[in-house]
């Protein structure tokens, strides 16, 4: 398990900013899963978060842990899986997501694994560079 997908799961809550037309769009996500080496997100098809990311795939999240100054910021190209087997492992992963998508083939089922991923940790006022 890599530090970033434990610092988030820690975190339970994060934020990916994307770009709406020339503004950023930041929004809470809670669920995240690592799968060979990647980290993975969802959403669904008909958000506004989902065409942003066909439009630009570049993304921040950024996850502060409760009751510290402790944070992460992991930047990345967003990259759409239409793999099945790895969105059954997603819902497996993060189950209550299946009250938004009752399977695998959900038409609005979408999900993303982050590539060139980049992600440095802040810890106590100290940067660790993760990736």
């Amino acid at each position: 398990m890599s530090k970033t997908y434990e610092f988030l799961m820690e975190c339970g809550v994060f934020f990916i900013a994307t770009i709406n037309g020339k503004s950023p769009a930041v929004r809470p996500f809670g669920g995240v899963m690592e799968y060979e080496e990647m980290l993975y997100f969802s959403t669904a098809k008909n958000k506004d978060v989902y065409s942003q990311l066909i439009f630009n795939q570049w993304i921040q999240i950024v996850a502060l842990k409760a009751d510290t100054r402790n944070w992460i910021r992991v930047d990345g190209v967003a990259i759409e899986v239409f793999d099945l087997g790895i969105k059954q492992k997603m819902l497996d992963t993060c189950p209550r997501l299946i009250k938004h998508f009752s399977s695998n083939d959900c038409e609005y089922f979408a999900l993303f694994k982050i590539d060139k991923m980049e992600s440095s940790l802040n810890v106590n006022g100290e940067f660790i560079k993760l990736t």
